[in-house]
């Protein structure tokens, strides 16, 4: 006894609806992404201030910072005090219109952060910013 069998075609995927759901999916994952901007990975607790001031920068800063424990840091790299200078010294060379900014822990001696800042403005850093946080 002979059956009847249906000649069964391959299944076909449309590819344009796919390409549709793709495109828009990616969209919305464009679109609800938050860039952020790359920073060191120190913790630094910033001073509270009531009158500072938001200034958008045109350019990312050269950021110093020292955390705290005292430790410094250029651009995310330690940097010890004797060897700041010099690496100011190269980076400003290398980017002279390149603003700067410090930003300083709350526990950090007044002293260093006075020492610091004596280095800035021996290599030519006479504006300097800092980072703070308005009180909650």
């Amino acid at each position: 006894m002979k059956f009847y069998t249906k000649n069964k075609r391959p299944p076909v995927i449309t590819v344009v609806s796919m390409i549709d759901i793709l495109a828009i999916l990616l969209i919305f994952f464009i679109v609800t992404t938050t860039f952020k901007k790359v920073q060191p990975q120190v913790v630094i607790n910033l001073p509270q201030s009531t009158e500072a001031t938001d200034a958008p920068a045109e350019v990312e800063p050269l950021v110093l910072s020292i955390d705290a424990d005292g430790v410094i840091y250029l651009e995310g790299a330690p940097v010890t005090t004797g060897d700041l200078g010099a690496r100011l010294g190269a980076i400003r060379s290398a980017t002279p219109e390149r603003p700067f900014a410090m930003q300083a822990d709350e526990a950090v001696g007044f002293g260093l952060v006075i020492e610091v800042i004596d280095i800035l403005k021996a290599n030519g850093i006479e504006n300097i910013p800092a980072f703070t946080e308005r009180p909650q």
